[in-house]
């Protein structure tokens, strides 16, 4: 073996090793207990005063992208803060996680998590291959920031810099829409009210036009570049 796969090899054990040590800690500190859900998880930041904003980025970049689910942070932020802020620590916090997701995959464990992506995200390897940005765009919007989601794009052959800048434009509405109508949508608790099913729906409704339309753009664009290929030959 040589040195570069060594050190390439030592490099990603020792992420590993980070990882499961960062966890341990958590679950050590009683951080896994403090985010089991948004009305613990608001308490906890509004204890924490100004480094409240701090923790809320750190704790979310690290503990989403290995089994937290970012719902919890993005319902917990509108209930602390107005919504400006509650929008950019959320659109921080998730975009950190989505790269520390995604890096993992691809850079560290990509054997061991390609082979446990589910099924539902492959049919979209044709897709990526077409039209990665507006793929990670539509897939973005719909599904938001599950963790497979974030290992089936670093497993994928789409490029750090589409992803990021692809799963930016897919998040900034569904962000924007909790940050801001969160207090209509969610109680104290963090449970969601019964008014918020109707801006839920018109969310998923919009999704799919954008859905549909981002799909049709992309097959008139295959089929203007095969008719010019086909006019070259």
């Amino acid at each position: 073996m040589s040195t570069t796969m060594r050190s390439l090899r030592s490099a990603r054990l020792g992420a590993i090793v980070l990882v499961l040590l960062t966890l341990a800690g958590a679950y050590h500190l009683g951080f896994f207990a403090r985010v089991a859900e948004p009305k613990i998880l608001a308490e906890t930041l509004v204890e924490m005063g100004a480094w409240g904003h701090l923790v809320f980025i750190l704790a979310y970049t690290v503990l989403q992208p290995f089994g937290v689910p970012g719902t919890i942070f993005i319902v917990a932020a509108p209930l602390i803060w107005p919504w400006p802020t509650a929008f950019t620590l959320s659109m921080i916090g998730t975009m950190a996680a989505s790269v520390v997701g995604f890096s993992f995959a691809r850079f560290v464990a990509k054997d061991w998590v390609s082979a446990r992506i589910p099924d539902r995200f492959r049919k979209y390897d044709a897709s990526l291959e077409r039209s990665a940005f507006q793929t990670v765009v539509v897939l973005r919007l719909i599904l938001w920031m599950p963790q497979a989601l974030h290992a089936f794009f670093g497993v994928s052959k789409v490029g750090f810099w589409t992803h990021f800048w692809g799963s930016f434009v897919g998040y900034v509405p569904p962000l924007l829409l909790v940050s801001y109508l969160g207090s209509e949508m969610f109680d104290a608790s963090g449970r969601i009210q019964p008014g918020a099913w109707p801006i839920l729906a018109g969310l998923l409704v919009a999704s799919l036009l954008i859905a549909v339309l981002a799909r049709a753009h992309g097959r008139r664009r295959s089929s203007a570049r095969l008719s010019d290929a086909q006019r070259l030959v």
